[in-house]
């Protein structure tokens, strides 16, 4: 199953937010043993830096940073994913570049805690608690 994760799901995971910690840590495991694909918007990694930084420091971010890229596949953002981000409309043009790279990366699965963020995307759309089940 090739699953790109939305940002909060990898953020669930990293920084232990109860109560969703567990199904996101659950998906990176699945990863880490093979059982699945995740997918990350190259965009989301620096982000994901940043806001680990401001909670846990910069070196404990870097940590993080080293612990996921073995177990994850990299989605380039380029500029025609950009383009494509702009013309889902969706509400919020992030979620729309995830979308973008969604698409491009022909996953099987948008991983979210916010599915109508993704409404109306060629890429169907699954909570963390539904993708465990089907793991």
């Amino acid at each position: 199953m090739r699953l790109l994760l939305d940002i909060n799901v990898l953020l669930d995971a990293i920084l232990d937010r109860a109560p969703w910690a567990d199904d996101a840590g659950e998906i990176l495991a699945a990863a880490a043993h093979g059982r699945a694909i995740v997918l990350v918007a190259g965009h989301t990694i620096t982000t994901i830096h940043y806001l680990a930084a401001k909670q846990m420091g910069r070196v404990t971010a870097a940590e993080v940073i080293s612990d996921l890229l073995p177990i994850v596949e990299i989605v380039p953002v380029e500029k025609g994913d950009l383009v494509r981000a702009l013309a889902l409309g969706l509400r919020d043009y992030e979620d729309g570049v995830q979308a973008a790279c969604a698409l491009k990366a022909e996953a099987d699965f948008i991983v979210t805690r916010d599915e109508k963020d993704f409404a109306g995307v060629a890429v169907p759309v699954a909570s963390p608690a539904s993708v465990v089940r089907r793991l």
